[in-house]
C-alpha cells in the first residue's frame, strides 16, 4: 500500500503580507524596480516558511508570493496569454460564499516553454528550510476549458498544435523540476470538478463541446504529460472548483466522474475539496484503486470558523467507510489566496486552520 507523502499537507497558496502588496504595488507604478520587488518576495516567502514550520507541517509551499494569481505566473512565461480573465458573469454572485464569475483565457500566441519557470523557487525552498519543498502548478487543461477551441483559433489553425505545444511545455518543465532535485509537484486541473455542475455542462454545450468527449480528452492529455518523468517525481492533481476570494465556480459530486478520474488518469495522489456539501458524499471514493491515495480537503480557506477537531476526525472516519485509512490525508480544501487579494479571513486564523491540519493528522496516524 502506498501512503500518501504527508498526514497533513496544504494546497500551496497563503495570505500574502500587506507589505509585499503594496511593494508589488509600487513596482507596478514604477517606483522600485525588480529588484526591490524581488528582495520583498524573498523576505515575504521567509516567514511563509516559517509559519509552515512553526505549525509543524513537513511540507513546505512558497506561498505563491510571486505570483498575481495562481494561473497566470506559469502560462504567462509561455507566450500573450492570460489565463484567468474575469470578463464573463454567468452564475456571477456577490459576497464570500457565492458562485463567482467564471475566468475565461485569452490566447494570442503558441505556447513555447523557453527555460525553468519554477526551478529557481524550488531552490529557494530548498535554501531555505529543511521542510519539503513542494511546487504547485495549473494543469494542462485549463486554458482550453477556459476558452474552448475558439480562444485556441485565435493563435492557432489546428488545436492539435495546441495540445502538442501543451503538453511539451508541461514535460519540459517538469522534467527540469525533477533534474534539480524536486520530488513533490502538485497540479491542479480545476476542470474534472467542474465537469459535474450542470450549469457548467450547459456552457460547454453552448460552445459546441461534447462534455463526455472533453473529459476523455483532457484524461488522455494529462497522461501524455505525465508518461515517463522520472521515478523521483511525486506528483499530485488538486481538483478545484473555484477559490477567488471567497468565491466558487462550480458545484457537484465526484460521482459522474469518478470511474474515468481515479482509475483512467495516470495519477496516484489525489487532492481532493470536501469542505461543504457542494462536492457531495465520500462514496465516490469507493472506486478509487488500491495503490492511489487521496488528501481531504476537510479545512475551509474561505470562512473564519476554525473547524474542531473532532468534527474533522468525525469526517476522515466517514471517508475511511471507503478507502483504507492508510490511504487517507488532511489538508484544507485549496489555497488561502489563489489570486494575491486572498481570502476574506485573517492571517490568525490562516495559522489557525493549518495548526488545525497538523493537530489531527497527528491525533488520527501519529504523525504529519
Amino acid at each position: 500500500m502506498n501512503p500518501p507523502p504527508f498526514r497533513a499537507d496544504h494546497i500551496g497558496s497563503l495570505l500574502r503580507p500587506p507589505a509585499l502588496l503594496e511593494q508589488r504595488a509600487r513596482a507596478a507604478r514604477g517606483e522600485i524596480d525588480r529588484a526591490a520587488l524581488a528582495a520583498a518576495e524573498e523576505a515575504a516567502i521567509d516567514e511563509a516558511l516559517r509559519l509552515q514550520e512553526r505549525v509543524g507541517l513537513k511540507v513546505a509551499t512558497d506561498g505563491e508570493f510571486r505570483r498575481r494569481s495562481y494561473h497566470s505566473y506559469f502560462y504567462g512565461q509561455l507566450g500573450d496569454i492570460v489565463p484567468d480573465a474575469v470578463s464573463d458573469s454567468r452564475g456571477a454572485g456577490t459576497g464570500a460564499g457565492s458562485r463567482g464569475a467564471q475566468p475565461t483565457a485569452v490566447i494570442r500566441s503558441r505556447l513555447q516553454w523557453k527555460q525553468p519557470i519554477h526551478v529557481d523557487d524550488f531552490r529557494f525552498l530548498a535554501a531555505r528550510t529543511k521542510l519539503t519543498p513542494k511546487i504547485t502548478l495549473p494543469g494542462p487543461c485549463a486554458l482550453h476549458f477556459r476558452g474552448g477551441d475558439a480562444a485556441v483559433r485565435e493563435a492557432y489553425a489546428d488545436v492539435e498544435a495546441f495540445w502538442d505545444d501543451t503538453v511539451a511545455a508541461f514535460r519540459a518543465e517538469l522534467t527540469a523540476l525533477a533534474q534539480a532535485g524536486c520530488r513533490y509537484v502538485q497540479m491542479d486541473e480545476t476542470a474534472f470538478a467542474k465537469f459535474a455542475d450542470p450549469e457548467v455542462l450547459a456552457h460547454l454545450r453552448s460552445r459546441g463541446e461534447d462534455p463526455e468527449r472533453l473529459i476523455d480528452r483532457y484524461v488522455g492529455v494529462v497522461n501524455r504529460v505525465l508518461r515517463g518523468l522520472p521515478a523521483t517525481l511525486r506528483i499530485g492533481m488538486h481538483l478545484c472548483r473555484g477559490n477567488r476570494g471567497g468565491l466558487w465556480h462550480a458545484e457537484g459530486s465526484y460521482e459522474s466522474i469518478a470511474e474515468r478520474l481515479f482509475n483512467a488518469l495516470d495519477i496516484g495522489l489525489f487532492l481532493l475539496e470536501y469542505d461543504t456539501p457542494r462536492a457531495g458524499s465520500f462514496a465516490p471514493l469507493r472506486l478509487l484503486p488500491g495503490d492511489k491515495c487521496v488528501v481531504l480537503g476537510l479545512v475551509s480557506t474561505k470562512t473564519a470558523e476554525v473547524e474542531s477537531a473532532d468534527h474533522l476526525k468525525r469526517r476522515i472516519d466517514e471517508a475511511a467507510r471507503y478507502v483504507e485509512l492508510g490511504r487517507l490525508a488532511i489538508s484544507p480544501q485549496c489555497g488561502f489566496a489563489s489570486v494575491e487579494s486572498g481570502n476574506p479571513i485573517a492571517k490568525e486564523v490562516q495559522e489557525a486552520k493549518l495548526r488545525r491540519v497538523v493537530e489531527v493528522a497527528e491525533s488520527v496516524w501519529g504523525n504529519t
